[in-house]
């Protein structure tokens, strides 16, 4: 099972709210805030295309690029030690860097999605 909702590049973590039994979401990985609910899945998967539909357009509308939720770039900071034999194990693997690191974080991801 997946609380969370995809179109166009942009994703949603829902939640289901019992006090006043509807879905909410909320698009994740951007600065603003763009919210949307239903008390349907069909209705709701409905009013998350149009959040995006709406932010897209009101972004072009005031003359501000749309936030998109992530580059594709990553970059942090860890210990010479640990850089040293993921570097090894990259090339022990035959794949680059960039690639092994890729394969070993969507291994991870996906093994905590919810």
């Amino acid at each position: 099972m997946s609380n969370v909702l995809r179109y166009k590049g942009y994703a949603a973590r829902v939640e289901f709210d019992a006090d006043d039994h509807v879905f909410v979401g909320t698009i994740a990985g951007i600065s603003d805030g763009v919210g949307f609910h239903a008390d349907t899945v069909t209705a709701l998967e409905a009013a998350f295309r149009e959040a995006v539909e709406d932010y897209v357009e009101t972004c072009a509308k005031v003359g501000k690029a749309p936030q998109r939720p992530y580059s594709g770039s990553l970059q942090f900071r860890v210990s010479p030690e640990l850089h040293a034999n993921v570097a090894r194990a990259a090339e022990l693997s035959g794949k680059s860097l960039n690639q092994w690191g890729e394969e070993v974080l969507r291994r991870a991801a996906d093994a905590d999605a919810p």
